[in-house]
């Protein structure tokens, strides 16, 4: 996982790779998509969305245990799992969206802020003030760090190329049924609950490390300790509240989609709303926050 991420912070998943290749996620979802056409039919439909996540799972574990089964020791396994890890980390993918939103937002042109950050969130951009624009990047800036970063890097960690490849598919599941409408409700129970329980430990541990590299730890562990239960999700208010309280900023709260305005309850509640120039310390403590999962990696490697 050391390996993966040092290369993904090096060259990423660039767009020339990505129309050569496309992306294993893609993948993922197009499998995902077939399945739910298939499977996700007026009867029956709980009992058919636990099937389509075993069959979701299982076809990127098997191959993923397989090829590391397959593959030599030493250094050439170890530098050969890191390569086929290192799609699965959106480490620099992650800053380059937020950063995408922060320049243009620090330059006072709303209107590609706004175009920026609908590429990254699902609310409605056109009615997104300043502030608002800053809250939605750094609340998917939080979000993002453990679902695209710090959770992949951990499970692979523990489970190696099978841990990692099984991850991403249960979060990409979670992303493409695990919602509350009338068609997925059902269907995508079983993803969205795994989504939960995998998450459990990376949340917190991002939210730990958010916290840490703060520069305000005081503020942003008394932060995540008070509001992190708030949040909807059970695990997104951890890393969420923690760069609230690191940034001194209130996040989340009542959000506008298209279908109507998400009612929440604000994280910091009593602090300011984020500026500009917030946004971009976000970045800096996410890019601080970064090194520290390099460290750790290394350490846990040498160990």
């Amino acid at each position: 996982m050391l390996v993966a991420l040092l290369i993904d912070l090096a060259i990423g998943w660039s767009a020339w790779l990505f129309a050569r290749l496309s992306h294993p996620v893609v993948w993922v979802g197009a499998l995902i998509t077939f399945l739910e056409h298939r499977l996700n039919s007026d009867a029956h439909r709980h009992a058919n969305g636990a099937l389509a996540v075993a069959l979701t799972v299982s076809a990127a574990v098997l191959p993923a245990g397989v090829i590391q089964w397959l593959l030599p020791g030493g250094w050439v396994g170890l530098v050969a799992t890191g390569i086929l890890a290192w799609p699965l980390v959106a480490a620099r993918s992650l800053h380059d969206h937020v950063e995408a939103v922060a320049r243009p937002l620090v330059a006072g042109d709303l209107e590609a802020a706004r175009r920026a950050v609908a590429m990254i969130v699902g609310r409605d951009p056109n009615r997104l003030d300043q502030a608002g624009i800053a809250r939605a990047a750094l609340e998917s800036l939080a979000e993002n760090a453990s679902d695209g970063v710090a959770a992949p890097l951990f499970w692979g960690a523990v489970f190696g190329l099978p841990g990692i490849a099984g991850y991403k598919a249960i979060n990409t599941l979670d992303s493409m049924i695990g919602h509350r409408s009338a068609r997925y409700a059902e269907f995508g129970m079983v993803a969205a609950r795994l989504d939960d329980l995998v998450n459990l430990i990376p949340a917190r541990l991002t939210g730990l490390s958010l916290a840490l590299v703060s520069g305000r730890p005081g503020p942003a562990f008394t932060t995540m300790r008070r509001d992190a239960r708030r949040h909807r999700s059970p695990n997104a208010g951890w890393p969420e509240a923690a760069l609230a309280g690191g940034l001194g900023v209130r996040l989340s709260g009542p959000r506008l989609y298209a279908e109507g305005v998400a009612d929440e309850p604000w994280l910091n509640g009593d602090a300011a709303d984020p500026t500009p120039e917030d946004l971009s310390r976000g970045l800096g403590l996410y890019r601080r926050a970064v090194l520290l999962w390099l460290a750790a990696l290394a350490a846990l490697a040498l160990i």
